[in-house]
């Protein structure tokens, strides 16, 4: 989405020719060097994002395991971070090669409107997936009953609501600016625009995604916790079953049937005298039917089991750390790449009368919202096993050989 700062009745015509740049056949260049490198780190960014949404949807398209219907939605959204990279980001990279906007007014409208359009729909398709996840951890018979219609309708409200704010501004919803006179193409500066934009695009998702993820984490970790309470409930009665069959284990029980401590049975010949050959004997009775390996094997599984029991509550530690630093990783490159920029959005158009922002500052938080088209084929697939055999294959050719076979 466009940077926001910069209002046309602040660009007069010195603004549009400033002195001292090198004129070529349209942009106005700063120099050279900024030329070259701004293209090369921008001409990559461009790249790796096309790169990175293009193995998603192969991935999808091409590998059965794949053909599930919760991956719609991340099909979607990799369509939409597509078109951020191969519409949006290309246009914005010319403009930051150039001190002023040289192409046409239509061309400018346009690229707004998918500026808008594509990053609105990215960021919505994550709340769409949050929701389906949340559904899908809360609700038993959702994963039963998640229908392709009703994926596809999350789909089309998704673009539905993108389009609702994108296109206000090409009906008259805007300040008046022509770039072809002011040399500025930017997204409407109106006041009530940019709190419906801004909030419609970016707060409110915001807000609604860290609500259900919250929610995610805390119904699974307390799922964890009770499945762990279940396994130890039944450890413990197995256990007190245990103990009571020591009890009553032949070994605790003398001859005449006489209870007795185990510890108080004599384990060898050197009892009173006169009962030495009586304790051999009851020894050696108890070997020969095996009571006393059988007492060795009661006590064997009392120390397996509460190994076992330490191993299990490390084992669903992790899994309830991996679970909160998948959500956290979510959540986090989300916010970090685009609350800069719809921090300036909302406030610039009320604050620019008095407050300069720097050219550098509105660059660097728009490709940094930008980043987060390149980071979602990482972050929603990279950590999907089948994914990530998917794009081996796809590196591999091994799906180009199995077709020509065919």
């Amino acid at each position: 989405m466009e940077s926001t700062s910069l209002a046309p009745d602040d660009v007069n015509q010195s603004d549009v020719m400033p002195t001292g740049v090198t004129r070529i056949d349209g942009p106005q260049i700063y120099s050279v060097e900024h030329l070259v490198g701004t293209t090369i780190v921008l001409g990559l960014m461009i790249l790796c994002t096309i790169i990175g949404n293009v193995f998603v949807i192969a991935a999808i398209l091409l590998e059965k395991n794949l053909h599930n219907v919760a991956n719609y939605l991340i099909l979607s959204l990799a369509v939409a971070d597509l078109m951020v990279a191969s519409i949006v980001m290309p246009i914005s990279a010319v403009k930051e090669i150039s001190q002023v906007w040289f192409l046409q007014a239509e061309v400018c409208d346009m690229w707004v409107c998918f500026d808008v359009l594509c990053c609105t729909s990215s960021i919505l398709h994550l709340v769409a997936i949050s929701i389906d996840r949340y559904w899908a951890v809360t609700n038993i018979d959702y994963i039963r009953n998640r229908t392709a219609k009703r994926i596809l309708i999350m789909i089309a409200l998704v673009w539905i609501f993108a389009m609702c704010i994108s296109i206000p501004p090409l009906f008259g919803w805007k300040d008046e600016n022509d770039p072809t006179v002011t040399g500025v193409c930017i997204i409407s500066q109106d006041h009530g625009y940019t709190l419906f934009s801004t909030i419609g695009a970016f707060y409110l998702p915001t807000i609604l995604m860290l609500v259900i993820y919250a929610k995610i984490y805390s119904v699974a970790r307390k799922r964890i916790r009770r499945k762990r309470f279940n396994e130890l409930k039944q450890k413990n009665g197995k256990e007190t079953r245990i103990t009571e069959m020591t009890m009553l284990s032949p070994q605790s029980q003398d001859l005449s049937g006489r209870r007795t401590d185990v510890s108080e049975s004599p384990c060898n010949g050197n009892g009173d005298s006169g009962s030495g050959d009586h304790d051999d004997n009851e020894n050696k009775f108890s070997k020969k039917n095996g009571h006393v390996d059988d007492a060795e094997a009661v006590m064997l599984p009392n120390n397996e089991i509460a190994k076992a029991k330490r191993q299990k509550e490390k084992l669903e530690m992790k899994r309830e750390r991996k679970a909160a630093r998948t959500l956290a990783i979510i959540t986090g490159s989300f916010i970090s790449c685009w609350l800069p920029f719809f921090i300036m959005a909302i406030t610039a158009p009320f604050i620019r009368e008095y407050v300069h922002i720097p050219p550098l500052v509105e660059s660097i938080t728009l490709w940094l919202g930008y980043c987060n088209s390149m980071l979602n084929p990482i972050i929603y697939t990279v950590f999907n096993p089948e994914f990530r055999k998917a794009f081996q294959k796809i590196l591999f050719g091994k799906y180009s050989r199995k077709y020509r076979r065919r």
